[in-house]
Protein backbone atom coordinates (compact mmCIF):
# COMPACT_ATOMS: atom_id res chain seq x y z
CA UNK A 1 0.00 0.00 0.00
CA UNK A 2 1.19 3.54 -0.75
CA UNK A 3 0.39 6.83 0.97
CA UNK A 4 -1.61 8.03 -2.07
CA UNK A 5 -4.08 5.17 -1.44
CA UNK A 6 -4.91 6.31 2.09
CA UNK A 7 -8.42 7.54 2.93
CA UNK A 8 -8.89 11.14 4.02
CA UNK A 9 -7.75 11.10 7.64
CA UNK A 10 -8.95 13.66 10.23
CA UNK A 11 -6.62 15.55 12.54
CA UNK A 12 -8.37 14.12 15.60
CA UNK A 13 -7.88 11.26 18.10
CA UNK A 14 -8.88 7.74 17.20
CA UNK A 15 -7.90 4.20 16.32
CA UNK A 16 -6.58 2.97 12.96
CA UNK A 17 -6.33 -0.50 11.43
CA UNK A 18 -4.12 -1.82 8.63
CA UNK A 19 -5.81 -4.62 6.65
CA UNK A 20 -4.89 -7.09 3.91
CA UNK A 21 -7.82 -8.54 1.93
CA UNK A 22 -10.17 -7.73 4.80
CA UNK A 23 -7.95 -9.31 7.48
CA UNK A 24 -6.74 -6.98 10.24
CA UNK A 25 -2.93 -6.92 10.41
CA UNK A 26 -2.37 -4.19 13.00
CA UNK A 27 -4.33 -1.86 15.29
CA UNK A 28 -2.99 1.37 16.76
CA UNK A 29 -4.17 4.53 18.50
CA UNK A 30 -3.42 8.14 17.64
CA UNK A 31 -3.63 11.65 19.03
CA UNK A 32 -3.95 12.74 15.40
CA UNK A 33 -5.09 10.05 12.95
CA UNK A 34 -3.78 12.08 10.03
CA UNK A 35 -0.24 12.51 11.41
CA UNK A 36 0.07 9.07 12.93
CA UNK A 37 -1.01 7.01 9.91
CA UNK A 38 1.05 9.21 7.55
CA UNK A 39 4.14 8.45 9.66
CA UNK A 40 4.01 4.81 8.52
CA UNK A 41 4.89 5.90 5.01
CA UNK A 42 8.11 7.76 5.86
CA UNK A 43 11.47 6.68 4.48
CA UNK A 44 12.84 5.69 7.93
CA UNK A 45 10.04 3.29 8.93
CA UNK A 46 12.45 0.33 9.05
CA UNK A 47 14.74 2.07 11.54
CA UNK A 48 12.00 3.57 13.68
CA UNK A 49 9.52 0.70 13.89
CA UNK A 50 11.42 -2.39 12.72
CA UNK A 51 11.08 -5.06 10.01
CA UNK A 52 7.75 -6.54 11.20
CA UNK A 53 5.91 -3.20 10.99
CA UNK A 54 7.55 -2.45 7.64
CA UNK A 55 6.39 -5.82 6.32
CA UNK A 56 2.88 -5.20 7.69
CA UNK A 57 2.60 -1.83 5.95
CA UNK A 58 3.92 -3.30 2.69
CA UNK A 59 1.37 -6.14 2.77
CA UNK A 60 -1.62 -3.96 3.69
CA UNK A 61 -4.08 -2.85 1.03
CA UNK A 62 -6.51 -0.86 3.18
CA UNK A 63 -6.62 1.41 6.22
CA UNK A 64 -9.73 1.87 8.33
CA UNK A 65 -10.15 4.26 11.23
CA UNK A 66 -12.51 5.22 14.04
CA UNK A 67 -12.61 8.75 15.42
CA UNK A 68 -13.00 9.20 19.18
CA UNK A 69 -13.89 12.21 21.30
CA UNK A 70 -10.58 12.04 23.16
CA UNK A 71 -7.17 10.42 23.34
CA UNK A 72 -8.36 8.61 26.46
CA UNK A 73 -11.17 6.90 24.55
CA UNK A 74 -8.74 6.02 21.74
CA UNK A 75 -6.50 4.31 24.29
CA UNK A 76 -9.41 2.21 25.59
CA UNK A 77 -10.83 1.42 22.15
CA UNK A 78 -7.43 0.26 20.92
CA UNK A 79 -7.09 -2.21 23.83
CA UNK A 80 -10.63 -3.54 23.27
CA UNK A 81 -10.10 -4.05 19.54
CA UNK A 82 -6.72 -5.76 19.99
CA UNK A 83 -8.27 -8.10 22.54
CA UNK A 84 -11.16 -8.88 20.16
CA UNK A 85 -9.30 -9.31 16.86
CA UNK A 86 -5.79 -10.33 18.03
CA UNK A 87 -3.93 -9.01 14.94
CA UNK A 88 -0.63 -10.72 14.20
CA UNK A 89 1.49 -7.61 14.76
CA UNK A 90 -0.24 -6.93 18.11
CA UNK A 91 -0.35 -10.50 19.46
CA UNK A 92 2.67 -10.15 21.72
CA UNK A 93 1.15 -7.04 23.30
CA UNK A 94 -1.83 -9.15 24.33
CA UNK A 95 0.30 -11.90 25.84
CA UNK A 96 3.21 -10.00 27.37
CA UNK A 97 2.99 -10.39 31.15
CA UNK A 98 4.88 -7.12 31.74
CA UNK A 99 1.97 -5.09 30.37
CA UNK A 100 -0.76 -3.57 32.51
CA UNK A 101 -4.43 -4.32 33.14
CA UNK A 102 -7.10 -2.35 34.94
CA UNK A 103 -9.00 -4.74 37.19
CA UNK A 104 -12.16 -4.47 39.29
CA UNK A 105 -11.88 -6.76 42.31
CA UNK A 106 -14.42 -9.39 43.40
CA UNK A 107 -15.56 -7.72 46.63
CA UNK A 108 -18.77 -6.30 48.11
CA UNK A 109 -17.13 -2.91 47.76
CA UNK A 110 -14.77 -3.48 44.81
CA UNK A 111 -11.46 -1.74 44.34
CA UNK A 112 -10.12 -0.58 40.97
CA UNK A 113 -6.46 -1.47 40.52
CA UNK A 114 -3.88 -0.90 37.78
CA UNK A 115 -1.31 -3.70 37.87
CA UNK A 116 1.05 -5.65 35.64
CA UNK A 117 -0.46 -8.85 34.27
CA UNK A 118 2.25 -10.95 35.90
CA UNK A 119 1.39 -9.49 39.32
CA UNK A 120 -2.26 -10.62 39.23
CA UNK A 121 -1.48 -14.25 40.12
CA UNK A 122 1.59 -13.36 42.20
CA UNK A 123 -0.46 -11.08 44.49
CA UNK A 124 -3.45 -13.45 44.53
CA UNK A 125 -5.78 -10.84 43.08
CA UNK A 126 -9.33 -11.88 42.21
CA UNK A 127 -10.93 -9.68 39.56
CA UNK A 128 -14.56 -9.50 38.52
CA UNK A 129 -13.42 -8.07 35.21
CA UNK A 130 -10.26 -6.67 33.64
CA UNK A 131 -9.48 -4.28 30.81
CA UNK A 132 -6.34 -4.18 28.70
CA UNK A 133 -3.59 -5.10 28.28
CA UNK A 134 -2.02 -1.65 28.08
CA UNK A 135 1.66 -1.65 27.04
CA UNK A 136 2.60 1.76 28.46
CA UNK A 137 2.36 1.96 32.25
CA UNK A 138 2.75 5.73 32.52
CA UNK A 139 0.01 6.34 29.95
CA UNK A 140 -2.61 4.05 31.54
CA UNK A 141 -1.86 5.47 35.01
CA UNK A 142 -2.39 8.97 33.65
CA UNK A 143 -5.61 7.79 32.00
CA UNK A 144 -6.85 6.37 35.31
CA UNK A 145 -6.15 9.69 37.04
CA UNK A 146 -8.44 11.38 34.51
CA UNK A 147 -11.15 8.71 34.81
CA UNK A 148 -11.02 8.81 38.60
CA UNK A 149 -11.99 12.48 38.60
CA UNK A 150 -15.21 11.48 36.83
CA UNK A 151 -15.87 8.17 38.58
CA UNK A 152 -14.27 8.23 42.05
CA UNK A 153 -13.26 4.75 43.16
CA UNK A 154 -11.43 2.95 45.93
CA UNK A 155 -7.97 1.45 45.59
CA UNK A 156 -5.44 0.03 48.04
CA UNK A 157 -4.40 3.49 49.25
CA UNK A 158 -7.77 5.22 49.60
CA UNK A 159 -9.06 2.65 52.12
CA UNK A 160 -6.15 3.16 54.53
CA UNK A 161 -7.23 4.88 57.75
CA UNK A 162 -4.63 7.64 57.51
CA UNK A 163 -5.44 8.41 53.85
CA UNK A 164 -9.18 7.75 53.52
CA UNK A 165 -10.30 11.31 54.34
CA UNK A 166 -7.63 12.86 52.13
CA UNK A 167 -8.73 10.87 49.07
CA UNK A 168 -12.38 11.74 49.73
CA UNK A 169 -11.67 15.47 50.08
CA UNK A 170 -9.78 15.69 46.78
CA UNK A 171 -12.60 13.82 45.01
CA UNK A 172 -10.73 10.61 44.14
CA UNK A 173 -12.72 8.31 46.44
CA UNK A 174 -16.43 8.29 47.45
CA UNK A 175 -17.67 9.14 50.93
CA UNK A 176 -18.17 5.79 52.68
CA UNK A 177 -20.03 7.48 55.56
CA UNK A 178 -22.89 8.47 53.23
CA UNK A 179 -26.05 6.38 53.79
CA UNK A 180 -26.41 5.97 50.01
CA UNK A 181 -22.77 4.98 49.60
CA UNK A 182 -23.24 1.32 48.58
CA UNK A 183 -25.91 2.01 45.93
CA UNK A 184 -24.09 5.04 44.53
CA UNK A 185 -20.77 3.18 44.44
CA UNK A 186 -22.28 0.19 42.61
CA UNK A 187 -23.70 2.55 39.97
CA UNK A 188 -20.34 4.27 39.72
CA UNK A 189 -18.53 0.98 39.06
CA UNK A 190 -21.18 -0.04 36.50
CA UNK A 191 -20.66 3.26 34.67
CA UNK A 192 -16.89 2.86 34.81
CA UNK A 193 -17.20 -0.63 33.26
CA UNK A 194 -19.44 0.72 30.49
CA UNK A 195 -16.95 3.50 29.83
CA UNK A 196 -14.12 0.98 29.50
CA UNK A 197 -16.25 -1.02 27.08
CA UNK A 198 -16.41 2.07 24.86
CA UNK A 199 -20.04 2.87 25.70
CA UNK A 200 -19.68 6.48 26.82
CA UNK A 201 -22.99 7.49 25.22
CA UNK A 202 -24.80 4.84 27.30
CA UNK A 203 -23.17 6.17 30.44
CA UNK A 204 -24.23 9.73 29.64
CA UNK A 205 -27.84 8.60 29.02
CA UNK A 206 -27.89 6.73 32.36
CA UNK A 207 -26.57 9.76 34.20
CA UNK A 208 -28.99 12.13 32.47
CA UNK A 209 -31.94 9.90 33.44
CA UNK A 210 -30.75 9.67 37.04
CA UNK A 211 -30.16 13.43 37.16
CA UNK A 212 -33.71 14.16 36.00
CA UNK A 213 -35.15 11.79 38.63
CA UNK A 214 -33.16 13.50 41.37
CA UNK A 215 -34.30 16.92 40.16
CA UNK A 216 -37.96 15.82 40.27
CA UNK A 217 -37.44 14.75 43.87
CA UNK A 218 -35.84 18.18 44.50
CA UNK A 219 -32.53 16.57 45.45
CA UNK A 220 -30.75 19.33 43.58
CA UNK A 221 -27.36 18.99 45.23
CA UNK A 222 -27.08 15.34 44.15
CA UNK A 223 -28.44 16.18 40.69
CA UNK A 224 -25.78 18.86 40.32
CA UNK A 225 -23.04 16.31 41.04
CA UNK A 226 -24.29 14.21 38.12
CA UNK A 227 -24.57 17.27 35.91
CA UNK A 228 -20.88 17.99 36.50
CA UNK A 229 -20.05 14.36 35.79
CA UNK A 230 -21.91 14.47 32.47
CA UNK A 231 -20.10 17.66 31.53
CA UNK A 232 -16.75 16.06 32.41
CA UNK A 233 -17.51 13.06 30.19
CA UNK A 234 -18.39 15.31 27.28
CA UNK A 235 -15.28 17.46 27.83
CA UNK A 236 -12.62 15.00 28.97
CA UNK A 237 -9.46 16.87 29.87
CA UNK A 238 -6.69 14.68 28.53
CA UNK A 239 -4.00 17.27 27.81
CA UNK A 240 -1.64 15.45 30.19
CA UNK A 241 -2.42 12.17 28.42
CA UNK A 242 -1.58 13.76 25.07
CA UNK A 243 1.81 14.70 26.56
CA UNK A 244 2.36 11.08 27.61
CA UNK A 245 1.32 9.89 24.16
CA UNK A 246 3.85 12.32 22.71
CA UNK A 247 6.59 10.10 24.10
CA UNK A 248 5.68 7.63 21.37
CA UNK A 249 5.95 10.19 18.56
CA UNK A 250 9.20 9.20 16.89
CA UNK A 251 9.48 12.46 14.95
CA UNK A 252 9.90 14.48 18.16
CA UNK A 253 11.73 12.07 20.47
CA UNK A 254 15.09 10.42 20.81
CA UNK A 255 14.98 7.04 22.55
CA UNK A 256 18.19 5.59 23.97
CA UNK A 257 18.28 2.04 25.34
CA UNK A 258 20.99 1.05 27.80
CA UNK A 259 22.09 -2.56 28.44
CA UNK A 260 24.10 -4.09 31.26
CA UNK A 261 24.86 -7.58 32.59
CA UNK A 262 25.31 -8.54 36.24
CA UNK A 263 26.40 -11.78 37.93
CA UNK A 264 28.71 -13.26 40.56
CA UNK A 265 31.29 -15.39 38.82
CA UNK A 266 28.68 -16.42 36.27
CA UNK A 267 26.11 -17.30 38.94
CA UNK A 268 22.58 -15.84 38.74
CA UNK A 269 23.49 -14.01 35.51
CA UNK A 270 20.98 -11.34 34.53
CA UNK A 271 20.67 -8.54 32.02
CA UNK A 272 18.58 -5.39 31.89
CA UNK A 273 17.37 -2.79 29.44
CA UNK A 274 16.81 0.79 30.55
CA UNK A 275 15.31 3.61 28.50
CA UNK A 276 15.94 7.35 28.39
CA UNK A 277 13.70 9.42 26.12
CA UNK A 278 14.78 13.02 25.48
CA UNK A 279 17.14 12.77 28.48
CA UNK A 280 14.34 11.57 30.81
CA UNK A 281 14.33 8.01 32.26
CA UNK A 282 11.24 5.97 31.27
CA UNK A 283 11.04 3.59 34.24
CA UNK A 284 7.92 1.82 32.94
CA UNK A 285 9.92 0.81 29.84
CA UNK A 286 12.71 -0.91 31.80
CA UNK A 287 12.99 -4.67 31.21
CA UNK A 288 14.72 -7.59 32.99
CA UNK A 289 16.25 -10.69 31.37
CA UNK A 290 17.34 -13.89 33.10
CA UNK A 291 20.31 -15.07 31.06
CA UNK A 292 19.69 -18.71 30.12
CA UNK A 293 22.46 -19.67 27.71
CA UNK A 294 25.49 -19.65 30.04
CA UNK A 295 26.51 -21.28 33.30
CA UNK A 296 29.75 -19.32 33.68
CA UNK A 297 30.89 -15.74 33.18
CA UNK A 298 30.38 -14.52 29.60
CA UNK A 299 29.38 -10.86 29.48
CA UNK A 300 29.60 -10.61 25.68
CA UNK A 301 27.54 -13.77 25.16
CA UNK A 302 24.98 -12.62 27.71
CA UNK A 303 24.67 -9.25 25.96
CA UNK A 304 24.10 -11.02 22.63
CA UNK A 305 21.38 -13.25 24.14
CA UNK A 306 19.67 -10.26 25.73
CA UNK A 307 19.64 -8.21 22.51
CA UNK A 308 18.29 -11.10 20.44
CA UNK A 309 15.47 -11.57 22.95
CA UNK A 310 14.79 -7.83 23.08
CA UNK A 311 14.50 -7.49 19.30
CA UNK A 312 12.24 -10.54 19.14
CA UNK A 313 9.71 -8.14 20.72
CA UNK A 314 8.83 -6.41 17.46
CA UNK A 315 5.93 -4.63 19.15
CA UNK A 316 8.40 -2.59 21.26
CA UNK A 317 9.39 0.75 19.77
CA UNK A 318 12.86 0.63 18.21
CA UNK A 319 15.53 2.86 19.81
CA UNK A 320 17.44 5.64 18.09
CA UNK A 321 20.61 4.57 19.90
CA UNK A 322 21.89 1.62 21.93
CA UNK A 323 24.33 2.07 24.82
CA UNK A 324 26.28 -0.91 26.17
CA UNK A 325 28.43 -1.13 29.27
CA UNK A 326 31.95 -2.25 28.41
CA UNK A 327 34.34 -1.55 25.58
CA UNK A 328 35.09 -2.61 22.02
CA UNK A 329 34.06 -6.26 22.58
CA UNK A 330 30.57 -5.36 23.84
CA UNK A 331 30.12 -2.72 21.15
CA UNK A 332 31.03 -5.17 18.37
CA UNK A 333 28.77 -7.87 19.83
CA UNK A 334 25.80 -5.49 19.80
CA UNK A 335 26.57 -4.31 16.26
CA UNK A 336 26.78 -7.92 15.08
CA UNK A 337 23.30 -8.68 16.46
CA UNK A 338 21.84 -5.59 14.79
CA UNK A 339 23.49 -6.54 11.50
CA UNK A 340 22.00 -10.06 11.73
CA UNK A 341 18.46 -8.76 12.21
CA UNK A 342 18.86 -5.98 9.66
CA UNK A 343 18.42 -3.04 12.05
CA UNK A 344 20.41 0.13 11.42
CA UNK A 345 20.88 1.57 14.92
CA UNK A 346 24.07 3.26 16.18
CA UNK A 347 25.81 1.60 19.13
CA UNK A 348 28.03 3.33 21.67
CA UNK A 349 29.92 1.82 24.60
CA UNK A 350 30.64 3.44 27.95
CA UNK A 351 34.13 2.51 29.15
CA UNK A 352 34.71 2.56 32.92
CA UNK A 353 37.81 3.11 35.06
CA UNK A 354 38.92 0.93 37.99
CA UNK A 355 36.31 2.62 40.23
CA UNK A 356 33.62 1.86 37.64
CA UNK A 357 33.29 5.53 36.71
CA UNK A 358 32.79 6.53 33.03
CA UNK A 359 36.08 7.53 31.41
CA UNK A 360 35.26 7.32 27.70
CA UNK A 361 32.40 6.86 25.22
CA UNK A 362 33.16 4.80 22.13
CA UNK A 363 31.18 5.36 18.95
CA UNK A 364 30.43 7.79 16.15
CA UNK A 365 31.14 11.37 17.23
CA UNK A 366 28.16 12.71 15.28
CA UNK A 367 25.81 10.47 17.26
CA UNK A 368 27.45 11.14 20.63
CA UNK A 369 27.81 14.93 20.38
CA UNK A 370 25.24 16.73 22.51
CA UNK A 371 23.97 13.46 24.01
CA UNK A 372 26.81 12.70 26.42
CA UNK A 373 24.70 13.31 29.54
CA UNK A 374 21.83 11.10 28.32
CA UNK A 375 24.29 8.32 27.38
CA UNK A 376 25.93 8.37 30.82
CA UNK A 377 22.49 8.51 32.46
CA UNK A 378 21.06 5.48 30.64
CA UNK A 379 24.28 3.57 31.35
CA UNK A 380 24.19 4.46 35.06
CA UNK A 381 20.53 3.41 35.23
CA UNK A 382 21.34 0.09 33.54
CA UNK A 383 24.17 -0.57 36.00
CA UNK A 384 21.99 0.29 39.02
CA UNK A 385 19.01 -1.72 37.74
CA UNK A 386 21.07 -4.81 36.85
CA UNK A 387 22.80 -4.92 40.25
CA UNK A 388 19.47 -4.59 42.05
CA UNK A 389 17.92 -7.38 39.95
CA UNK A 390 20.92 -9.63 40.55
CA UNK A 391 20.84 -9.01 44.31
CA UNK A 392 17.11 -9.72 44.40
CA UNK A 393 17.63 -13.09 42.69
CA UNK A 394 20.54 -13.97 44.98
CA UNK A 395 18.39 -13.11 47.99
CA UNK A 396 15.55 -15.31 46.77
CA UNK A 397 17.97 -18.17 46.10
CA UNK A 398 19.42 -17.83 49.61
CA UNK A 399 15.91 -17.98 51.09
CA UNK A 400 15.05 -20.98 48.92
CA UNK A 401 12.52 -19.09 46.80
CA UNK A 402 12.09 -19.48 43.05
Amino acid sequence: MKSKDLPKLPDSPGVYMFLEKGQILYIGKATSLHSRVKSYFGKDLFNTRGPVILDMVTKSDEVKFFETDSVLEALILEANLIKKHQPAANTKEKDDKSFYVVGITKEDIPKVLTVRQREVEKLGLKFKTTFGPFPNGSVIREAMRIIRRIFPFQDENSIKKDQKEFYRQIGLAPDSSDSNFIKAYEQNIENLILFFKGKKRDVVKRLEKEMMELAKEERFEEANVLKKRIFALDHIKDISLIKKEGIENREKTFRIEGYDVSHTGGSEMVGVMTVVTNSVPENSEYRKFKIKGFDKSNDVGALREMLLRRFAHTEWVYPNMIVVDGSVAQKRAAEKVLNEIGAVIPVVAVVKDERHKPKAILGGKDYIKGREDAIVLVNAEAHRFSIKYHKDLRGKKFLGKK
